[in-house]
């Protein structure tokens, strides 16, 4: 038993076999055509709502400068006013 003990075995290694496939049909879902134009019609439909944003924001800085622009105008015309008097 003692003898059993002091003699250790070493670990024993299994090789793996790794198989890898060339087929088309791992992936064919990426590389299908009806996925292309669902990504398509994702990827644009984000780029229509970004530009829609966009657009939105745009628009309220315009509304904003025009208000600022009457008040200006406001302004320049009551000094003209005072200083002609």
């Amino acid at each position: 038993m003692l003898s059993r003990l002091s003699v250790r075995r070493a670990p024993r290694f299994t090789a793996i076999a790794l198989r890898y496939s060339s087929s088309q049909v791992e992936g064919s879902v990426a590389q299908s055509k009806g996925f292309n134009k669902k990504e398509k019609a994702h990827e644009d439909e984000y780029a229509r709502r970004h530009e829609a944003e966009l657009l939105k924001k745009m628009r309220e800085q315009i509304e904003a400068k025009k208000k600022e622009l009457d008040n200006l105008e406001k302004e320049h015309q009551e000094l003209s006013q005072s200083v002609k008097k």
